[in-house]
């Protein structure tokens, strides 16, 4: 499974990124985290607010940070696929 962290270093982009790893260890789930910085790849998503969250090339949200919960949801399907 691929998770794109899509933001330009901000707070909020950093801490979903934390947000998912812990995510990741809670579900015990395998997975590769890539931080993206290029504003170009946020576009080519349709991402035009940061945080962006991408699960296996599917955006998931934008523009804001999800409670653990749904993210923990979103990447449990994801990873079923």
């Amino acid at each position: 499974m691929k998770i794109e962290v899509l933001g330009p270093g901000c707070h909020n982009c950093k801490k979903l990124e934390q947000d998912v790893q812990k995510a990741l260890n809670e579900l015990n789930i395998e997975a590769e985290v890539i931080k993206v910085t290029d504003i170009m790849k946020f576009s080519s998503y349709g991402i035009l607010m940061t945080p962006g969250l991408v699960v296996n090339g599917r955006v998931y949200s934008s523009g804001k940070l999800p409670v653990m919960a749904t993210l923990k949801k979103w990447i449990e399907e994801e990873s079923k696929k």
